[in-house]
């Protein structure tokens, strides 16, 4: 059996959740880690593979791989996934793709030239309420969707945003809706599609000292195929997270998935419906390396493995990553 050959460029929490699914896979072989940071602080000696100080360090080691997993801070996303395209290797992005549309287009673009795939990150889409929310919408149980609300409400502060870090500073991290609240839009995108006449209204509570940006919005918008929506979202919540929420009026009744990470059916009271039993959903920890559904990276490699096998499609590809950086940056313009 042919393995597919995995490198993973970020060995922090997340990083190392990518070289662990990827060790677990029985398709899959981990032949080099990368990161800056030194060997030794890194607590990754259990991968017993060549570790590199740079990507560049890696692409001209010639060492064989198929698939770079990039998993460094937000703003080195595009500059390292296109290196990896441009030498001809797939690769899986860490969300968001790009903190720019302009830069996830040349990444679609050069990937297209070298016939090589691109895999945006988005692992909420596997927990058992978006799974079974996706039927419902796709199916047309709910009918015409009239109002989708979205919250986000969740605790970063200085224990997160510490000043050694990449967290919270505007060319590495993006911004709240990029590095917090980008899988939840894409939750939204998946279910709705595109949004237009978007209103919104900043503020910055009480991350004045801890970052570059706002930590509070309200957003109110359009969706192009029918319906309105809002996003309100903060990470100036006290001491913990509060909730990650999608509630849904549609023309045959209301739905509202919450808990901390979405991860719960909270209503569905919908005409003619029976709600089913769902699997239980991994849980979540604020700070830690499995937050919210980030333990469901394994479907994340299966993916990558059954596609480069041709046994399936791409769970959230290029295009849909872009349109995910796409609604985000026409949100922050409304800041200028």
């Amino acid at each position: 059996m042919n393995k597919i050959k995995f490198a993973v460029v970020g060995c922090g929490h997340i990083g190392k959740r990518h070289a662990e699914m990827i060790s677990r896979n029985e398709e899959c072989e981990l032949v080099a880690l990368v990161d800056v940071k030194d060997k030794s602080v890194l607590e990754i000696d259990r991968y017993e593979v060549p570790f590199f100080k740079s990507l560049d360090e890696l692409l001209n080691s010639g060492i064989d791989f198929d698939v770079v997993n990039i998993a460094s801070p937000n703003g080195f996303h595009f500059e390292q996934a296109y290196k990896v395209i441009d030498a001809g290797k797939h690769v899986v992005v860490e969300k968001p793709m790009t903190l720019c549309k302009q830069h996830a287009e040349k990444l679609i673009f050069q990937a297209l030239h070298k016939h090589k795939q691109v895999f945006a990150v988005m692992q909420n889409r596997y927990s058992p309420p978006s799974v079974w929310i996706k039927e419902m919408v796709e199916s047309g149980k709910l009918g015409r969707i009239f109002m989708v609300q979205l919250n986000c409400y969740w605790n970063r502060d200085e224990r997160y945003y510490k000043p050694e870090s990449w967290h919270g500073k505007l060319d590495l991290d993006g911004g709240t809706l990029f590095t917090q609240f980008s899988h939840f839009i894409d939750i939204m995108y998946w279910l709705f599609g595109d949004i237009t006449n978007i209103q919104a209204k900043f503020a910055d509570f009480n991350h004045e000292t801890l970052t570059d940006f706002e930590d509070s919005g309200f957003v109110n918008f359009d969706f192009v195929d029918g319906g309105m929506g809002s996003l309100n979202y903060s990470t100036s919540v006290w001491n913990q997270n509060l909730e990650s929420s999608m509630t849904i009026i549609a023309e045959n009744g209301s739905v509202k998935i919450g808990g901390q990470y979405m991860d719960k059916v909270e209503i569905c009271n919908v005409k003619d419906y029976l709600m089913p039993e769902l699997a239980p959903t991994n849980p979540g920890n604020d700070y830690g390396a499995y937050k919210g559904s980030a333990a469901n990276h394994h479907y994340i490699i299966e993916n990558v493995v059954d596609v480069l096998k041709g046994r399936n499609t791409i769970t959230t590809n290029a295009l849909e990553g872009l349109k995910v950086v796409d609604i985000i940056e026409r949100i922050y313009a409304l800041k200028e």
